[in-house]
This record gives C-alpha cells, structure tokens and sequence, in this order.
C-alpha cells in the first residue's frame, strides 16, 4: 500500500510539471508574437517615412513656379467639378446682367417744369415782363419771399418754387397748386393753423373794395361763419377737406345753426387737436 502511494504522488508531480511547461511555451509563443507585431509595425512605419521623404517622381523640381502652375493647370482642367462650377458662375451672372439690362427697365423720364427766373436788382420790374414771362409776388410760407419771375403759362407750384420752395409748415393742401398765375398777381401762401397773409388793397393798383384773394386759392383773411359758409370756403380752412366740409354743412342742416364755435366738435372728424387749431379762424 505504501508503494501505490508513491506511485500516485509520482505520477501527480510529472502531470504538474507537463502543465507548467505548456504554460512556459505559451506564454514564450505570446512573447515571440508580440515581439514580431511589434517588429512589423516598426517596419511599417519605417516605410511611410520614407515614402513621405521620397520626392514625387511626377512633381516639378522645387522652386520651378512655372512647372508648378503648369502642373496645377493641368489638375484643374481634368477635374469635371470645377468645369461645372465655372459654366454655373458664368449662367449666374450672364442672368443677373439680362435682368438689370432688360427686366429691370428704365426709370420713367421726369417731367418738364416751366422755367423761372426772379428779376435782378439792377432791373426794374416793369421791364421784366415780356411777352414770355409774368411777374407774381410771393409771400408767407416760402424760403424767399418777394417778386419772382416766371414763364407765362406758370402755374402756381411755379412760383412758389421760384421762392425757393414752401417752409416746413406751409400748409400747401390750402392752395391750387395747379392754378395759372397771371401778371401782376400775389400769391400768400399760408402756415398751419394760420391765415393766409393779409392783402393791403392800397398796395395794389385798381384793387377792388374790401381787399383782393390772394391768388392760389388761398383762404381770405378773417374768421369764416360756420352757419353761411359753403363747401368751398370751408375748405380753404386748415386740416378741412371734402369730406369734413360736407359733414360740417350735413351737421348744419341736420341739427340747426351752431350757437358757438365749440359746437364745431359734433361734427364727425374734428377732434380736440383740429377744433383748436380751427377755434381762431372760425365764428358763428
């Protein structure tokens, strides 16, 4: 019984030591692989840096900018993508110039104006008037007011711009700009909330009693009756159209006269703003 004991001690001592030289000769093949990747890494990169250091045996010489040019040129023409960029650039812009050359059109041709000229000093008046040109005077909202001269035929617009232009609160919708002017005659053009200048009839020659219209259509000087004034007269107020006179003179005939100015606020579109820029220049 002793000897099968030693036996089976033996026979598990040589199975211990078959297992540890398997497990030295794996672990010396896992060494060996290990040291051939990294052998044949190394190698690989070995080669890429000398592939990277190796000139291109199709690139020009250096400093050769002639033959680098020529070789880009060729790169270039041989690409299909950049033929195609360059042919839709070139659509791009052969659109546009048809569109502003043809679609965009032409600005409209500005129209005429009659010409004007304003008499010198050294020039009398009455000598300045021909039988092409009137002589007007221009006053009250204008840039320079006094005698101008201006083509016959002129229309109201004509003079006030021989003046220099209407101010900044001339409330040029009280004149006829379109009206023709005639020889002789004066245009007031008035201010917001203003009347016009007033005419001084000793100032003119044959004037007629109680003073002369300005001419334009400006409003007369002194208050307009709300109770007899017509449409016409009504709009030659400030801030008063069509409109606003009709419903004034609708109110009128509907509810009766009015007793005071401040009954101008029934009226449908005069508000508080415009009664009082009216208050002055109206009566009952």
């Amino acid at each position: 019984m002793g000897t099968g004991a030693a036996v089976g001690a033996s026979d598990h001592d040589a199975r211990d030591e078959r297992a540890r030289d398997e497990r030295a000769r794996d672990e010396r093949a896992r060494d060996e692989r290990a040291r051939d990747e990294r052998a044949r890494d190394e190698r690989a990169r070995d080669e890429r840096a000398r592939d990277e250091r190796a000139p291109d045996p199709g690139a020009p010489p250096a400093g050769d900018l002639r033959a680098v040019v020529a070789a880009r040129w060729e790169a270039w023409r041989h690409d299909r993508r950049l033929g195609a960029l360059l042919c839709a650039c070139v659509a791009v812009a052969a659109g546009f110039a048809w569109w502003r050359a043809g679609a965009g059109g032409s600005p409209p041709a500005a129209a005429p104006t009659a010409p004007v000229t304003r008499p010198t000093q050294s020039e009398p008046v009455a000598q300045t008037t021909t039988a092409n040109a009137v002589v007007v005077n221009v006053v009250g909202a204008v840039r320079a007011p006094g005698v101008v001269r201006v083509a016959a035929g002129a229309r109201v617009i004509d003079a006030v711009t021989a003046a220099g232009g209407a101010t900044p609160d001339a409330d040029l919708e009280r004149l006829n700009l379109a009206a023709p002017v005639a020889d002789g005659s004066r245009i007031a053009v008035p201010k917001f909330g203003e009347a016009p200048p007033a005419l001084d009839p000793a100032a003119v020659a044959g004037a007629p009693a109680g003073g002369e219209a300005p001419a334009g259509g400006g409003a007369a000087a002194g208050p307009v009756n709300l109770n007899t004034a017509s449409a016409a007269q009504l709009e030659e107020l400030p801030g008063i159209g069509p409109a606003t006179a009709k419903a004034i003179i609708d109110d009128r005939t509907r509810n009766g006269r009015f007793a005071t100015v401040d009954d101008l606020g029934r009226v449908r579109g005069i508000g508080d703003a415009k009664l009082a820029a009216l208050r002055d220049l109206v009566t009952v």
